[in-house]
């Protein structure tokens, strides 16, 4: 049994509680949301590593360490989330329950310190962030965005959407750019740093064996110097119902690659109006989301024009994408057949084994997120975003109610708004 809680326990700062003796272990999250912007994503991306850094208190990672050490192996990292154009970025905390603990411990008050710590009393000189920590940092997300490319699978469906949305924030990714980590400035970082804690929401997300009174009560003494100016709650994302342009757009590029990888987008349409989360996800189930999908049985299995092929939406964008790798000759029919799949949903053909396959498919990913503590953080954030509460539960319910008619009607919706192909390099 889970008890589900919200509360504004400061100016701008949500908590989200689930009370519940479930786990051994509890979670905790003090993200900021912020607008997702290309000016500023890099930057915002960077700031919890350069605040894990070390407080004023604990001035460095040893010493950070040996705190956590010292709380019976609790962790607590830097997280950074783009949910549609919205910027979330903060700490996520795991930790020990006290009744499995010896003596008379409160591990999750003094994780509530340290993650106050973290945001409100970072290592400074004269007021500054330490240039050496900011530099090191700054290196580091340059790493990071050099190894997506890594990731072939991946990095296609990053261009796509960096093609397809290029006049929409969505572009961005949530690490930035590396243009941007580049400028990356001690001073500038600081400063920035100040307005984003002055004017950005705070959601709070607590699951553990501790009611919300206690949790709130904790929270709100940690948090007592946080700063608060005018917030901004003008957050949001622009969700475009159509496609671009009246045809497709298609994009190609060449990378030492063996493999090719399709990516195509689509928007999912009039269903964004007023979206209905249970019956999205049942149709990407029956269109590409697993094993028993028509993307997976015909395109792969039947046809064997790909090594994979799968479908993902993003439910704040309203963003349907297509990835599937295919040999550099496979590119025409493989993206027709994905199309022709497509069709045949618009046209009604769903048969009652692949509904129920979907429904089955979709009810049991959203039961299996009650499983985790780090799995339920993310849902509800996500929730949060939507202005929802609707629990797992609640949604894998709602799930199992879709009919064939409302995937047919979303498919009829959906636009193919842009294609990317990433292929081999040509040989002199």
């Amino acid at each position: 049994m889970m008890e589900y809680s919200r509360r504004e326990i400061a100016p701008g700062v949500w908590l989200t509680a689930l009370h519940t003796d479930k786990f051994k272990t509890g979670c905790l999250s003090v993200s900021l949301l912020t607008q997702l912007n290309r000016e500023r994503a890099a930057e915002n991306a960077v700031l919890p590593y350069v605040l894990r850094r070390g407080t004023a208190m604990l001035p460095d990672m040893r010493a950070v360490s040996a705190r956590l050490d010292g709380l019976y192996g609790s962790g607590v990292e830097p997280v950074t989330r783009k949910l549609g154009e919205i910027h979330a970025v903060g700490f996520l905390a795991n930790f020990p329950e006290d009744r499995f603990l010896p003596g008379d411990t409160d591990v999750l008050s003094e994780i509530v310190d340290l993650c106050a710590q973290l945001w409100l009393s970072p290592n400074t000189r004269g007021g500054l962030f330490l240039p050496d920590y900011v530099d090191s940092e700054r290196t580091k997300l340059l790493e990071r965005l050099e190894a997506m490319r890594n990731d072939r699978r991946s990095w296609a469906l990053r261009r796509l959407i960096e093609n397809m949305c290029a006049f929409e924030d969505f572009a961005v990714s949530s690490m930035g750019s590396a243009e941007e980590a580049e400028s990356i400035h001690y001073v500038k970082l600081t400063k920035d740093y100040r307005a984003l804690l002055a004017e950005s929401p705070m959601e709070l997300f607590y699951c553990g064996s501790r009611d919300a009174a206690a949790v709130a009560g904790a929270v709100e003494n940690a948090l007592m110097l946080l700063p608060r100016g005018e917030i901004d709650l003008d957050l949001g994302t622009d969700v475009r119902m159509n496609a671009l342009e009246a045809q497709p757009r298609y994009f190609t590029e060449e990378m030492d690659v063996t493999q090719g990888n399709l990516a195509m987008g689509f928007r999912l349409g009039a269903c964004m109006e007023e979206p209905d989360e249970a019956a999205i996800r049942v149709f990407n189930a029956v269109y590409g989301g697993g094993p028993t999908s028509k993307l997976f049985a015909n395109v792969r299995e039947r046809l064997s024009l790909c090594y994979y092929a799968s479908s993902s939406v993003d439910i704040h964008k309203g963003i349907l994408c297509v990835s599937s790798g295919i040999d550099f000759d496979k590119y025409d029919p493989a993206r027709e057949e994905i199309l022709a799949q497509l069709e045949t949903m618009r046209r009604g053909e769903i048969t009652p084994a692949e509904l129920e396959a979907a429904k089955r498919s979709a009810a049991n990913a959203l039961r299996a997120v009650e499983d985790s503590p780090l799995a339920l953080e993310d849902f509800y954030l996500s929730q949060t975003i939507q202005g929802l509460d609707a629990s797992p539960m609640d949604l894998a319910a709602l799930v199992e109610d879709v009919t064939a008619e409302q995937i047919t009607e979303i498919a009829r919706g959906v636009e193919l708004d842009a294609v990317y192909f990433l292929k081999g390099e040509e040989k002199e």
